[in-house]
């Protein structure tokens, strides 16, 4: 069978997705994201810088004229700066000296550069971020301190960079960029002509708007954070509402059930929602209707026993003490044959009451097997018929279906024996008794049915009840009533039922309903 997945798991599941997957994705993404913009710049950097030494490779030396006209043509279109150095390493030009060309601000305005750090976003999360430093001595995302490095001067002798270009290799250094936080990268390639060194191409170019890039990242990512934190505690409040005070009343319901005294509360709150929450409540109403039949059960089985007892004590009491005055021996013997049946009355009623208290905690533990009602039947036919009580006969009608329950065999003997008991202390002399047994998937039918004066209608429904016993003609101190309610008790601890009704042409009629196998 297919289960279907708790809607309070998917709520809680998605919520703890929300909390936990969006803040760690962001901070591994930015790590990633920088990264990549470092190296995509830097690419573009040397590819400039090649082929500003291909465009100035076509002369056997270079000429500062052609490259300030070569600058000119450029008109500012990149932010990078390009110095070309000679063969002996001196500097001949440099594009950040050149005169900018007219219109070229209105041509290629620069880029606007907000600052995000000052925004109060910004701050909070910044702070958050050296908090978390301090704690947990990791680098910062938010602001990343640059350190300080000398930078050698063009005087104090030729860069790293450049020492690589001239000797023909590709050279490349990361300095920090005075007053900012950003820092520069420097690109240097060789000018070739006719595969012979002629100078040196240096490409630089500062990270500031890749940085400022980052910084709107960065407030971007803690945007989302927050958002995510708050969507998080929208629903913490809706879980709030229709989780965790639904279960809090619930609790608080389940507990006072302790507490209370004489009828339970039938209605739980929410037990009209379709989740697993309407499911408890309806659990526990339930339980709580259950409680209280059994607590009805137990006061009307008090009340009982308490009327039982109380008759044959009081005729007991009665005849002791008209024993005591009396001055007839004749008397006397009858007073204490009196007392002598009443305290039998009293020991079959203690024998039935035991029998009662004990019989749902033995139903429990009895171990239970495959019956064959048939079989069970055709052996107490046998048996009432080997010493038949005034002439009585048992006739049974089984037809030839297979009939299995799953019970104990000693209990379903207790139920059939009590009806034909019952049914032959009914029967006139020389009357019969008939059992019919009848299959009708899933159910087996078994039927008692009797020759004597039938059930009174205001009664059919009584029988079964504890301590009620209906025999006119009889002295009802004879029967405890106690035989039909076991076999009720019996019949439906094992998922069946019993009932009672009376015959068309006269007599009584039980009839048992069990689930076979």
């Amino acid at each position: 069978m297919i289960r279907r997945p708790s809607r309070i798991a998917l709520r809680l599941f998605a919520f703890n997705l929300l909390v936990i997957f969006l803040p760690v994705a962001a901070v591994m993404y930015l790590g990633m994201y920088e990264a990549r913009l470092r190296e995509a710049q830097e690419d573009g950097l040397v590819q400039q810088a090649r082929l500003l030494a291909a465009a100035l490779g076509d002369r056997p030396a270079l000429d500062s004229g052609q490259i300030g006209a070569t600058f000119a043509r450029l008109e500012r279109r990149s932010d990078a700066r390009y110095r070309i150095y000679d063969s002996a390493g001196r500097l001949i030009a440099d594009s950040a000296r050149q005169p900018e060309a007219a219109g070229d601000t209105a041509k290629y305005p620069p880029a606007a550069q907000q600052d995000v750090r000052t925004r109060w976003l910004y701050r909070i999360g910044a702070a958050l971020s050296r908090v978390r430093n301090v704690l947990f001595l990791v680098p910062s995302w938010f602001d990343r301190p640059v350190v300080e490095q000398p930078r050698a001067s063009e005087s104090a002798g030729l860069s790293p960079e450049l020492k690589a270009a001239l000797a023909g290799q590709y050279g490349s250094a990361t300095r920090p960029t005075p007053s900012q936080r950003s820092v520069t990268m420097f690109s240097a390639v060789p000018v070739r002509f006719q595969g012979q060194i002629i100078g040196a191409v240096v490409a630089s170019q500062s990270t500031f708007r890749l940085l400022s890039a980052l910084y709107a990242l960065r407030l971007r990512l803690f945007e989302i954070v927050v958002a995510s934190l708050a969507v998080a505690a929208v629903l913490t409040a809706i879980a709030a509402t229709t989780i965790v005070r639904p279960l809090t009343r619930l609790r608080r319901q389940a507990s006072s059930l302790a507490e209370r005294r004489g009828t339970l509360p039938s209605a739980f709150a929410g037990a009209e929602r379709r989740d697993e929450i309407g499911d408890l409540a309806r659990a526990l109403g339930e339980l709580a209707r259950r409680t209280n039949d059994h607590i009805q059960l137990l006061q009307s089985f008090s009340a009982d026993v308490s009327h039982e007892l109380k008759n044959p004590l009081a005729s007991i009491r009665t005849a002791a003490e008209m024993m005591a005055d009396s001055q007839s021996e004749a008397d006397r013997r009858r007073f204490l044959e009196l007392m002598v049946r009443d305290v039998a009355r009293l020991e079959r009623l203690v024998s039935g009451l035991r029998d009662v208290a004990r019989l749902e905690g033995q139903i429990e533990a009895d171990v239970l097997e495959p019956v064959d009602v048939r079989q069970l039947l055709e052996q107490l036919a046998q048996s009432a018929n080997a010493a038949p009580q005034r002439g009585i006969h048992v006739s049974l009608a089984a037809g030839s279906d297979q009939a299995v329950v799953l019970a104990s065999r000693e209990r379903l003997w207790q139920v059939f024996d009590n009806l034909v008991a019952n049914a032959l202390s009914f029967s006139p002399v020389g009357g019969s008794v008939s059992l019919t047994m009848s299959v009708k998937s899933p159910w087996i039918w078994i039927t008692i049915e009797d020759a004597g004066p039938g059930i009174p209608e205001a009664h059919l429904t009584r029988v079964f009840d504890r301590f009620f016993s209906y025999r006119p003609g009889e002295p009802r101190r004879e029967h405890v009533g106690l035989g039909l309610a076991i076999a009720r008790q019996i019949v439906e601890s094992y998922g069946g039922a019993i009932g009672a009704a009376n015959r068309a042409d006269g007599g009584a009629r039980f009839e048992v309903k069990l689930r076979s196998m």
